[in-house]
């Protein structure tokens, strides 16, 4: 009997999702496939909304109802046919922020491991005497252990029961770590007022206006500038005791006065009774000024009660394991089974393994600086997309497609290697990786290339080239080809020389030791583009975002300067402008076209129109948010959520408007420019920024907000898009807008890899932004990893030289020949 040929690619016919004009495809499995193209290409389209969108909801149809319900689900993908699509995962390039609880250890599931070994290895105190019994198999066996100092007999924790997320959570946070406390330095924020003026701002607003006039009963002079009063009388105002006064009370909106025995709340208690009596977030709103997170006194930030902390384990308590970073633990579980007795070897061994085999490609994928108890909500989105990546590797599934958005985002050159070895491992195990991605290193890996374009938006969407790496480099259609082959000059910018860096003046910064960044002087030139650069956790975040930011941002206010900076010397900066790549707009109503200022000039220009006009229309007609003529069906949002029974909510285009957000007698009003044509409202917000550009190209008040748009390489972005869906380097060079064409000599510029997903030749157009920004004067700081960029800086300041406590320190500075030259610099090796 002849054997059925197995199917060796998948086959796409007539996708039609987003911008992709009905593409034909065949995408080989069993192999590295990269998706290239410019932004706005069709990418994502083809990768997440074709191949994983049918990838997984034919799955989910093979499962019951029952448990589909349950589960958020993609809809059909606009395709005729596709054909052999496996079941697919996405490694998105947003993971979900986790919750407060979550850390690096139990994200990546190492902590189970941890509290296993703790829970069956190690050596129990006793609750009655505190006498440490010695580590033995009784415990596995969960046999009772009898204390030999005082004969007690006690069950030894499980492994839940070491849990900060149930059992073993300290009981004054509830396992966060952290405890709300009222923040003294807010109570009295003016201290030139005297309280009878309201110097003490929480009673104010937390508390009856008596209060005043009970301090005053208390001995306290309230008629005095607050910055007068001994400190006797602000020891009563913050911390005194509650102790009934008798006063005379006059209310202040009428002669009425009157007597009272009133008991006297101090300024923290005020903070401290408000807070205990929130219900509601309105009530939260009121009391959170006066607020601040402080680490828990009870468990000093661990997390961990007294008990799940008290077992011990080669000398150390739970907590001071997952206080060690990954790299640091591996070494400690490493010598676990040597510390234990004999016949506890074997056990030892096999659970420390399942430790050492998750912690494996953690480490490959250069994240072995972070310790196991770092909230995950302080990760950034490359760190926890690895995480996802380690993970599925670790599942040693088969037949199965990952696909993976920018898996390169936050990623130094030197860490790349860890990930393509985890792609190939994926593949050696059966399975298929689809990568969407721009870095040229990354792509040189794939075993075949389809490139989208040939430009972005409507300009894009068709298959332009496809093959292997050495086939693209050769296509002469292809447009990553030449960076492939590495036949592009990386260079934009200008050189400046050498001696001239630092002739507009320079930034100085002083720090003092903070996490594990060591202590720093830093200096930047003024007017110049300077590139942070450094391997992962080599401290690029905590030296810009978390010292220079904040100190500038103090400096100005002239309010304190933060803890760990000594000294920032910056004259002549007024502003500090930080660009990052976080979501704009918190919904669906929030499009370019509001963002960028351009719709409420559009509603101004339809509103002058005769058939406005005659309509009897105003501007605020045009409004899709309350204006008369939104669509009454979706309330201007441009979706409808449809309940389906026992299957999840669908969000689909509104049926009313299709998606365009208006009622039908928008599209009646229509706007005729010089060259006769004419159109409406809803067509101009489903055109591109570039066809906008010449529609509107008459009108003085939008025509060179849409140039500045396509300036910034976001011609493709349609005026009606939803700013929440926005990748993050789209956000951030939409908030760069309105910063175009002003004299910036007084500003600060700080960007957070911007370059995120951009194609090389995108990264050129933002290097042209950025020339615009330091021709008006503007000092430029960009935390990055991309080589162009770095390429392309008037300076350097490269951080390391490994992550961690292995990093932190400044390992070189200067023009990026000078650093490449630096044989310290991990950066340096990659530049040239």
């Amino acid at each position: 009997m002849e054997m059925k040929k197995t199917p060796n690619e998948i086959r796409i016919r007539g996708a039609r999702v987003h911008n992709l004009k009905n593409v034909d495809v065949n995408i080989p499995l069993h192999g590295i496939v990269g998706i290239a193209g410019v932004s706005g290409s069709g990418k994502s389209s083809l990768a997440l909304g074709v191949l994983y969108a049918e990838g997984s909801r034919r799955y989910l149809e093979a499962l019951s109802t029952y448990t589909r319900r349950r589960m958020t689900q993609a809809p059909k993908a606009q395709v005729d046919e596709i054909a052999y699509v496996p079941a697919a995962i996405a490694l998105h390039q947003r993971p979900g922020v986790p919750g407060i609880r979550s850390t690096f250890g139990t994200g990546t599931e190492l902590l189970n491991s941890l509290r296993l070994m703790f829970s069956r290895l190690a050596s129990h105190r006793c609750p009655n005497c505190g006498h440490y019994h010695a580590p033995t198999l009784a415990v596995a066996a969960e046999k009772e252990l009898v204390c030999a100092n005082c004969g007690h007999r006690f069950y030894a924790p499980g492994a839940e029961e070491l849990a900060f997320n149930s059992g073993g959570a300290c009981r004054r946070c509830g396992g966060t770590g952290t405890v709300m406390t009222v923040d003294r330095a807010t109570l009295v924020p003016d201290e030139s007022k005297t309280i009878d003026e309201g110097a003490v701002a929480p009673w104010n607003s937390l508390m009856w206006s008596l209060m005043t006039d009970v301090c005053r009963a208390m001995g306290v002079r309230t008629d005095v500038p607050f910055s007068e009063l001994t400190p006797a009388e602000r020891a009563i105002v913050f911390d005194g005791p509650a102790e009934k006064r008798h006063i005379l009370y006059k209310a202040k909106n009428s002669n009425q006065a009157g007597e009272l025995d009133f008991t006297y709340y101090n300024a923290v208690y005020t903070v401290e009774n408000a807070l205990a009596k929130v219900t509601d977030e309105k009530g939260m709103k009121r009391v959170e000024k006066f607020l601040r997170q402080d680490v828990c006194p009870a468990c000093g930030g661990t997390r961990l009660s007294d008990e799940a902390r008290a077992p011990r384990l080669r000398g150390i308590g739970l907590d001071e394991a997952c206080r060690m970073t990954l790299a640091e633990c591996v070494g400690w579980v490493r010598g676990v089974p040597a510390s234990l007795p004999e016949e506890m070897r074997p056990m030892g061994e096999s659970i420390c393994e399942s430790f050492l085999a998750a912690s494996r490609r953690l480490l490959d994928l250069g994240l072995g600086y972070l310790a196991l108890d770092r909230a995950a909500s302080t990760l950034s989105t490359g760190e926890r997309q690895r995480m996802q990546l380690a993970r599925a590797v670790r599942n040693r599934t088969t037949g199965v497609m990952y696909v993976l958005d920018e898996p390169s985002i936050g990623l130094h050159p030197a860490n790349i290697a860890g990930l393509t070895g985890v792609m190939d491992d994926l593949v050696a195990d059966g399975n298929t990786v689809v990568l969407v991605d721009h870095d040229t290193q990354i792509l040189s890996h794939a075993d075949h290339i389809v490139e989208m374009g040939p430009g972005a938006g409507a300009d894009g969407g068709r298959v332009i080239a496809q093959g292997t790496v050495g086939e693209i480099e050769r296509s002469p259609a292809s447009r990553i080809g030449p960076f492939l082959a590495g036949k592009v000059e990386s260079r934009v910018l200008p050189v400046v020389p050498e001696g001239e860096l630092f002739a507009q003046g320079a930034i100085r910064l002083s720090t003092s030791e903070i996490h594990t960044v060591k202590p720093l002087e830093v200096v930047i030139p003024k007017g110049r583009l300077t590139v942070v650069t450094g391997v992962s956790g080599s401290g690029k975040t905590t030296l810009i975002l978390e010292s220079l930011v904040p100190a500038l941002e103090a400096a100005i206010a002239g309010t304190p300067l933060p803890p760990h900076v000594k000294n920032i010397d910056a004259s002549g900066i007024e502003h500090v402008k930080l660009i990052d790549s976080t979501p704009i707009g918190a919904n669906v109503r929030s499009t370019v076209a509001t963002y960028a200022d351009i719709h409420d000039e559009l509603r101004k220009i339809f509103a002058r129109t005769p058939d406005a006009r005659a309509a009897g229309y105003k501007a605020g007609d045009f409004s899709y948010n309350t204006g008369r003529l939104r669509c009454p069906v979706c309330d201007g949002t441009g979706t409808v959520s449809l309940d389906v029974q026992f299957l999840p909510d669908v969000d689909i285009p509104c049926p009313e408007c299709r998606g365009s957000r208006y009622a039908k007698p928008a599209g009646r009003i229509a706007c005729t420019v010089g060259n006769g044509r004419s159109f409406t409202l809803p067509q101009v917000m489903e055109t591109d920024v570039a066809h906008a550009a010449e529609l509107c190209a008459g009108f003085k008040s939008v025509a060179p907000r849409l140039a500045t748009l396509s300036d910034l390489g976001l011609g493709y972005l349609t005026l009606g898009e939803a700013t929440p869906s926005l990748s993050g380097g789209e956000a951030q060079r939409l908030k760069l807008a309105s910063e175009m064409g002003r004299r910036q000599s007084d500003s600060l510029f700080v960007f957070d890899e911007p370059t995120i997903g951009l194609h090389p030749l995108d990264v050129r157009t933002l290097l042209e932004v950025f020339r615009h920004l330091l021709s008006a004067g503007a000092t430029l700081v960009v935390i990055e990893h991309d080589l162009d960029m770095i390429r392309n800086a008037d300076y350097i300041v490269d951080l390391g030289p490994g992550g961690g406590a292995d990093g932190g320190r400044i390992v070189a500075t200067g023009t990026p020949e000078a650093v490449a030259a630096n044989k310290e610099s991990i950066t340096g090796q990659y530049l040239y």
